[in-house]
């Protein structure tokens, strides 16, 4: 993460799988963030034991409800990351809270899909439509707050990291999607290469697809 550099960062879902990865390699490195805010749906409930014992460990990491499909959740989320901030910018947005519905044709429902299409797409969307006033905010920053980089750029990369991530990287903006398939790797590695990955982007990756070791995939 050495190139990468974020100030601060935010990740949804991040009680478990993925996004808990995330949070401790980010907070494991060797020049990890200042802020860290470590999102998830039930801050005190069993599941967000790991990350509360985590946050108990690295004093960075700051704990916030927000759930992707509740409009004021998200609003209350990002007044509360806005406010902790302090007048800074948020460098960098991982929309990795996602749900996985398995069903069969015949057993499939209408709540169940719209249940995961508003979880999945309109919740990412809704978040980073919240937080890209922070994300702008950052942009126009010193470089030794974040990332530089002279314009914003929409990246798109495909990664087998065993659930649908998306991630809102500040560089001036930039946009990074990750959309996993079945995982084949083990949760470490692909956050670790994930995050290597994410580092080593820059302009003119944008619009292109990848796999999470960078390379590009023709879809």
């Amino acid at each position: 993460m050495a190139a990468l550099n974020p100030h601060s960062v935010l990740v949804t879902g991040s009680n478990r799988g993925l996004g808990l990865e995330m949070v401790r390699q980010l907070v494991g490195g060797k020049n990890p963030p200042k802020k860290i805010f470590a999102t998830c749906r039930d801050p005190e409930g069993a599941r967000a034991q790991d990350l509360r014992n985590l946050a108990r460990e690295h004093k960075q990491i700051e704990i916030i409800k927000l759930v992707v499909s509740d409009p004021t959740s998200i609003k209350a989320a990002a007044a509360r990351v806005t406010e902790q901030l302090g007048g800074s910018g948020l460098n960098l947005l991982i929309n990795n809270a996602a749900i996985a519905k398995v069903s069969t044709l015949a057993a499939e429902t209408r709540e169940n899909m719209m249940e995961v299409y508003e979880t999945n797409v309109v919740g990412p969307m809704m978040v980073s439509q919240a937080f890209t006033p922070l994300i702008k905010k950052a942009a126009q920053e010193s470089p030794q707050k974040g990332m530089s980089c002279s314009k914003a750029a929409i990246i798109n990369l495909s990664s087998e990291g065993g659930s649908i991530t998306n991630v809102l990287l500040f560089e001036s903006g930039q946009v990074v999607n990750y959309r996993c398939s079945k995982a084949k790797l083990k949760v470490d590695q692909s956050v670790q290469d994930i995050l290597n990955t994410i580092s080593k982007l820059s302009e003119k990756d944008t619009g292109t697809f990848v796999n999470w070791e960078g390379k590009p995939v023709p879809w």
